[in-house]
């Protein structure tokens, strides 16, 4: 069969589409030729060129293909872009659905991710706690509720779809690249000058394709499972960074405090000087480790046989990855 890959050009997509080639699977990837394709230069798949915002553009990408992830977003951690990220999450999620369902699909495996998961203090989160609609949401955290959403509609409809819940994804074939390889690229670099204590859910980014190929294989219609390598502190990513480059980590170990009023300022005035630039700490990013949320995956292990790998050997297959292309000195 050929199996439809959206976002294939991300750092989930671009594994999980090694993954599936790897397996003797025929892939299919829709694609964006503005959107930057180095990811997929030289893989045997097959490109149809469109956007998801495109109705039309995804029936032709979904037509004839029995199986289907859904991987792309607009991911940002930021306040601005609100229209864009809507879109791309929100609509051509239902875009997607939609086009699966006329074109008789057999599953969709959605991505998920963990911000649309609900937090309570005190515990980890598992996949029965509802984000509180009332709480401060970041633009992409609020569309990744409502795919969700649009999932459990279309499953109403007749659709068989699993989501699949991603926390942070760290690992190789990061092209974009994405928020934690921009981290791990200045640190090697020498350019990341000071970091906060904290912590976050991490997931190796060949774990999240495991869990999307169990997701496909064995997940229960209209459920959702969560995926990750485990909670890791910022400390103790700092000293995987300091082992696997060879470089000391940032001298300045701020206060999550200091770190969240630098963050106001510097998002402010980098939105408006310079609001295509990327920002490596925003608000809510701080905000995000200064919770230290854990996430429970006791349902994808004993349902789906989910084992996690090693979070330091992804950040070691980072690393080379970045090396072999030219990015940062081999080790």
């Amino acid at each position: 069969m050929t199996v439809l890959v959206t976002g294939a050009s991300g750092h989930l997509g671009a594994n999980l589409v090694r993954r599936l080639l790897d397996e003797g699977t025929r892939v299919r990837v829709l694609a964006r030729p503005e959107a930057g394709n180095a990811a997929l230069a030289g893989l045997d798949v097959e490109t149809v060129w469109g956007d998801l915002r495109d109705l039309d553009a995804t029936r032709a990408a979904v037509r004839g293909c029995p199986r289907v992830y859904h991987c792309a977003a607009k991911v940002s951690t930021g306040t601005g872009q609100v229209a864009e990220i809507h879109g791309c999450n929100v609509v051509g999620s239902r875009h997607l659905l939609r086009a699966a369902l006329e074109a008789g699909v057999e599953r969709v495996v959605v991505t998920g991710s963990f911000s649309a998961v609900g937090h309570v203090p005190g515990r980890p989160s598992d996949e029965t706690d509802a984000v509180n609609p009332f709480e401060r949401m970041l633009p992409y955290q609020r569309s990744k509720v409502a795919v969700e959403h649009a999932c459990l509609t279309a499953v109403a409809n007749g659709l068989d779809v699993v989501i699949a819940t991603s926390c942070a994804i760290v690992g190789p074939h990061d092209y974009k690249p994405s928020p934690m390889g921009r981290v791990l690229l200045d640190f090697a670099r020498g350019r990341l000058r000071a970091y906060i204590p904290g912590g976050f859910e991490f997931v190796a980014a060949r774990d999240i394709v495991e869990g999307h190929r169990l997701a496909m294989d064995k997940g229960r219609t209209g459920h959702k499972y969560i995926f990750s390598s485990g909670h890791t502190s910022v400390d103790e990513l700092m000293a995987y960074y300091e082992e696997i480059t060879g470089r000391p980590r940032p001298r300045w170990r701020l206060s999550p405090p200091l770190m969240a009023a630098l963050a106001e300022v510097t998002s402010f005035v980098t939105t408006r000087l310079r609001p295509d630039a990327p920002l490596r700490f925003t608000p809510g990013a701080v905000r995000l480790l200064r919770l230290g949320r854990r996430a429970d995956t006791t349902k994808a292990r004993t349902e789906l046989g989910f084992t996690p790998t090693p979070l330091r050997e992804a950040v070691r297959e980072a690393y080379a990855d970045f090396a072999r292309r030219g990015l940062v000195p081999p080790r």
